[in-house]
């Protein structure tokens, strides 16, 4: 998946910028509200309970009691892996979740501090809760919430995901594939 702004989304990013090049008073840093309180984050740790939080706001898929593992991995691997949900960025895998070991897979490079690889982790903390919360037709129908819920969270910042939302609602409608008449 490709990211592209949206109209005036430059200017909101040209912001962002100076103002994190800004020195900001101790107390404003570590802020724990607004849309860019994740970027304080100093821990992946951190950053999850900032996701998390925004997901509560913003679903009705409940927290979990516990937190993924994570882990940060090289291409490789993650082609091995990709039986598990994943989310692309301009075709190239950047995450995956795999739900029996409740572990998301990120693809490096990975930067928590770039919205886009941070919403790369929203969309995979998405499927560990939906691991939990209810029956789906086939691991397709996930995706389709959390590509929303993505997307909406870099709405917040002024970006868009530049996702191909012909095919994740395709994937969603789980399809029946590959069916031969005997």
């Amino acid at each position: 998946m490709s990211f592209t702004l949206r109209p005036g989304a430059r200017v909101a990013c040209a912001l962002s910028l100076l103002l994190s090049l800004i020195a900001i008073p101790e107390a404003q840093a570590n802020t724990t509200s607004g849309p860019l309180a994740w970027r304080h984050a100093e821990t992946t740790s951190e950053l999850v309970t900032h996701l998390e939080d925004w997901l509560d706001g913003r679903t009705d898929l409940p927290r979990r009691n516990s937190r993924p593992d994570i882990r940060v991995i090289g291409e490789t691997r993650a082609r091995n892996l990709l039986g598990a949900s994943a989310s692309r960025q301009g075709g190239r895998t950047r995450g995956l979740y795999d739900p029996e070991s409740s572990t998301v897979y990120l693809i490096r490079p990975w930067d928590p501090r770039n919205p886009f690889d941070a919403s790369v982790l929203l969309h995979e903390l998405v499927h560990h809760r939906q691991a939990e919360a209810g029956h789906w037709y086939c691991p397709g129908a996930q995706e389709l919430p959390a590509y929303r819920l993505q997307d909406a969270w870099l709405g917040e910042m002024g970006l868009e995901a530049d996702v191909n939302w012909i095919a994740v609602v395709l994937e969603a409608s789980c399809p029946r594939r590959d069916i031969h008449p005997d």
